[in-house]
Order: structure tokens, then C-alpha cells, then sequence
């Protein structure tokens, strides 16, 4: 498995993240044990949870994919191998939404616990909480990070204006700062006025900020839930139109000519791009995770990346 920066801090991260947002509801746990000894085996040791993972699937309270994740370490005896990202912020039945201090000292603590381990290497503010002061925030996060209980903390859903008054903060208070900022981002780009709620969109001047500051970018549900090859997954209304036709078969053609899916030349281009992407990829079959994996092996020519960027 090929590694990349997690920002400026000098740690490396595995160049493809698995997502586990399913894994414990939706998967079943022979199946999420599987794919994570499948990504292991490949090199693999970058995963990503919420607290409120998969509280949306019916039967489930949320905590699903955090305790599966607990017990597969577990059984495994491989915390010392693994990086292991969480979030927390969003609501769930056992938690309100919000970045008070006291929710994110509270989380924490449900958070290591499930996952039977005593340290967090990634801990994510979930979502931009605009009831709370960043000042509040950024003080909860630096608190663990000092107890030794977080090691890295990152920002999800956020957009670069917010994350640039989260950096003053950390820097006029000496507190630790956002190393990563995770966002939805694929191939496709958003059709004019598309709604995204509290989804935060990788776009150009996102990147931008992340280039100039040095965070890196992490880039969910990368393929649509599988509308670029599956027949019978429709493509996001977010993205309907021409422009995206148009995208699409520049897509279709360049993974034909090159013989890789149109999957792995996504997420070829992502990590190739001039601001390069960390994608985290959500899979439930094995032959999905070889698919993506194959991507690290795709390389694409100046001539490509620059056909796939006019496309």
C-alpha cells in the first residue's frame, strides 16, 4: 500500500482509507471481518468510524461500526498496526449534534471504549457546529490530544473560510490544530444551485486553502454509491445535466482506452490531481475492495489527467 502525508504533521497514512460506516449493520460481521483482513493484507492500515455510524439503517442506535471495529482489533491484536479515524459531532439516539466541550469529552470517552482502545489516531469535529464557539471547540480537542487520549484531529464538512478561523484559533491559543479536512468530492461536479445540506463539497478554493496551509484532503462517497458501473444505481440528481454527460463519457472512454474500470480511474485521478485526494473508499464485497484497490496501480499521463480535467 502506498502512503501519503496527513498534513504537516510527519505522520504517513495508507493513499486509500477504508470507510466503515456499515460495517456491524448493514455488513454483516463475518463480512466487515473479511473486508478489513483483505485491506490488512494488502498493506492497508488507515480506517475511518463515526460514533454515529450507521444509526440510519434500520435496528440500528449507532455505535455499529465503532464496536465492530473494537472487536475485530481485538481478536486481531493489531491496535499497534492500525491508524483508526473517528468523528463526532453529528446526532445519533444516544447523542445531541453539537461541539460543546462536554459532548466532545463525553463522545470520546463512548468512542475509545467501543472500540476497545485507549487512544483515537484521527478524532474529526463531524460537522461545523455554529452554536458553539471555535474557541470552545478547538479547546475540547486540544484537551484530549494533551491527555494523550486523541493523537491528530481533523474537520469534516467544512468549508475553508471556517477552517482558516479554526487555524487563528489554534495558533493565537497554542491549541492543537485541524490536520485534514474530509468532504464529499467525485469526478462529476455539482450542477449549479445542486443542495448538499451539511455536506461540505471539495472545490477549488477548498483545495486551495489546503494547499497553501498544508492540510491534507479526504474525500468521501467518491463514487456515487456505485452509479459510475452499476446499471442499476441511478446517477445523483446533484449531478444530473449535460455537463455531467459529457464528464461521464470522457470518463467511459479514458478507462477504456487504458483498461481500468471507470471507478479506478476516479480514484486514479483524485490521488493525481495537482491537490491530491485521500479517498476513502466504502465497499461491502471483496471484489469491490480489489476493484479500488487496483486504482493505486492505474497511472495516468499528463495527457490523460489534462483530457479528464477538460472532459
Amino acid at each position: 500500500m502506498k502512503t501519503r502525508p496527513l498534513g504537516q504533521n510527519g505522520i504517513q497514512v495508507s493513499a486509500m482509507c477504508m470507510g466503515t460506516a456499515y460495517f456491524g449493520s448493514k455488513t454483516d460481521r463475518e463480512t466487515s471481518f473479511a473486508l478489513l483482513d483483505q485491506y490488512r493484507a494488502a498493506g492497508g492500515s488507515f480506517l475511518d468510524s463515526a460514533n454515529c455510524y450507521a444509526s440510519w439503517v434500520a435496528g440500528s442506535n449507532g455505535g455499529d461500526s465503532e464496536r465492530l471495529l473494537g472487536e475485530w482489533i481485538q481478536e486481531r491484536g493489531n491496535r499497534g498496526d492500525l491508524f483508526i479515524a473517528t468523528k463526532v459531532g453529528i446526532a445519533y439516539p444516544e447523542a445531541e449534534p453539537g461541539l460543546a466541550e462536554w459532548q466532545i469529552v463525553d463522545e470520546c470517552e463512548k468512542s475509545l471504549k467501543r472500540l476497545n482502545t485507549d487512544y483515537i489516531d484521527l478524532y474529526y469535529a463531524h460537522l461545523d457546529d455554529r452554536n458553539t464557539t471555535l474557541d470552545e471547540t478547538l479547546h475540547a480537542f486540544d484537551k484530549l490530544v494533551k491527555s494523550g487520549k486523541v493523537r491528530y484531529i481533523g474537520a469534516s464538512n467544512y468549508q475553508a473560510w471556517r477552517l482558516e478561523e479554526a487555524h487563528w484559533v489554534s495558533q493565537r491559543n497554542s491549541l492543537a490544530e485541524y490536520c485534514c479536512v474530509q468532504n464529499h468530492y467525485t469526478y462529476l461536479r455539482p450542477r449549479p444551485g445542486a443542495e448538499f445540506s451539511y455536506w461540505g463539497v471539495g472545490n477549488e478554493e477548498l483545495f486551495d486553502y489546503c494547499e497553501a496551509r498544508g492540510l491534507a484532503f479526504l474525500a468521501y462517497s467518491t463514487l456515487l454509491g456505485g452509479a459510475y458501473v452499476r446499471k442499476d444505481r441511478r446517477l445523483w440528481d446533484k449531478y444530473s445535466g449535460p455537463h455531467s454527460r459529457e464528464r461521464l463519457s470522457t470518463l467511459r472512454s479514458v478507462a477504456q482506452d487504458i483498461g481500468a474500470s471507470p471507478n479506478q480511474v476516479v480514484l486514479a485521478w483524485m490521488m493525481q490531481s495537482k491537490v491530491p485526494a485521500l479517498p476513502v473508499i466504502g465497499v461491502s464485497k471483496p471484489e469491490q475492495l480489489t476493484e479500488n484497490l487496483g486504482a493505486l496501480g492505474v497511472n495516468l499521463t499528463p495527457e490523460i489527467m489534462q483530457r479528464l480535467n477538460q472532459g
